[in-house]
């Protein structure tokens, strides 16, 4: 049931206990629940600045639905409460983040997206567990998201108890890092609240001098015009000079400043087999990347959150990444193939990456 308007029901609330919910949800493979308000105030004034300070780049997307982004109750009529859920996806059997970062010949591809995209598989596993809680509370009213509206899911997930927001702006647990997933269920069903994480940054500032190009421009708060998440995924036209070099050999996301928090000594790998690295994408070299036509990134990218960019802009990130690496003559032969390519944006950046290769040789 996914009305746009949400029928209160106060009698199926006191057929579903809380612990059931938790119960329901692990067996379906999230690692943590949560249930929160939906009283968002002061994250709504945190967006708003950030939304004027214009951090949000060209992502014209945060800002379209005005306040609906921290006003469940505006987005989805009769929701009372939002039941978060967590999901890790640190893939077992992955070429290790660090050994990868460390070889400038191989594309770096954030470990979120290495294996299969994880919208459709949450938003499954999420319909699930509102279907499972229907069979014991009756119909009630709800809607099942997943990055799919606007959504302040990561408020949403502290209020539920599931992390705090730390200050690279991702949600962090203190038993089990920041490698995680999270979908939200709107719901009408007044249940009981969890208590909202504290919050365990402290004084820790590792993951602000990690970020390679700067974007984490003050505690709490990500420039994303500066990040190189946003570079290379929403990006659409050529990457700044400034940052270029910066971005080394990361072709799609950047994963820095979670490699840096110290909450993630905790952080367990994720048994999801859905989640697992495909294509060998965790070590495969640059040069043989570039090389892939829009055919092959289509065929290697299906179900894949990668697809979303597009042929030109994988080619335009690796260009970059190609340019970065160690002088070699199959890193020039590799460009110089793609010297004219029909795209002007890969022309440009393959033009950059040839004289970084020939000025470095």
């Amino acid at each position: 049931m996914t009305p746009e308007t949400l029928p209160s029901d106060t009698r199926c609330s006191t057929l579903v206990e809380r612990e059931q919910i938790e119960d329901w949800a692990r067996a379906l493979g999230f690692q943590a629940v949560g249930v929160s308000g939906i009283d968002l105030g002061a994250d709504e004034a945190h967006l708003i600045d950030w939304l004027q300070q214009g951090c949000h780049g060209e992502m014209d997307y945060m800002q379209r639905h005005g306040t609906l982004r921290s006003r469940p109750a505006e987005l989805v009529p009769g929701t009372l409460r939002v039941i978060s859920a967590r999901m890790d996806y640190l893939p077992e059997g992955q070429a290790e983040a660090e050994a990868v970062l460390a070889d400038p010949q191989i594309g770096y591809v954030s470990r979120y997206a290495l294996g299969r995209d994880y919208h459709k598989l949450l938003r499954s596993r999420l319909q699930k567990l509102a279907d499972r809680i229907t069979e014991a509370a009756g119909p009630f009213g709800y809607r099942v998201f997943t990055d799919s509206a606007p959504v302040l899911e990561k408020a949403l997930a502290r209020n539920a108890g599931l992390g705090w927001i730390g200050k690279h702006s991702n949600l962090i647990d203190s038993r089990s890092g920041s490698w995680f997933f999270l979908g939200e269920i709107y719901t009408t069903l007044p249940l009981p609240v969890d208590a909202p994480a504290s919050n365990h940054c402290g004084s820790c500032t590792r993951c602000i001098s990690a970020c390679p190009t700067a974007a984490i421009v003050a505690p709490y708060r990500v420039d994303a015009r500066r990040c190189i998440s946003y570079l290379t995924i929403e990006l659409g036209g050529a990457i700044p000079e400034e940052f270029r070099a910066p971005m080394g050999n990361r072709i799609y996301g950047c994963d820095d400043c979670q490699l840096a928090c110290p909450w993630n000594k905790f952080a367990r790998l994720s048994a999801e087999p859905d989640f697992r690295a495909r294509h060998a994408l965790d070590s495969t070299s640059l040069v043989e990347l570039f090389g892939w036509d829009e055919a092959e990134f289509l065929r290697r990218t299906e179900g894949s959150a990668i697809r979303r960019i597009g042929h030109e802009r994988w080619l335009r990130n690796i260009a970059v990444a190609l340019g970065n690496a160690p002088p070699s003559p199959a890193v020039v032969q590799a460009l110089s193939a793609r010297a004219n390519d029909a795209s002007e944006l890969v022309r440009e950046h393959v033009q950059w990456a040839l004289q970084r290769q020939q000025s470095a040789g």
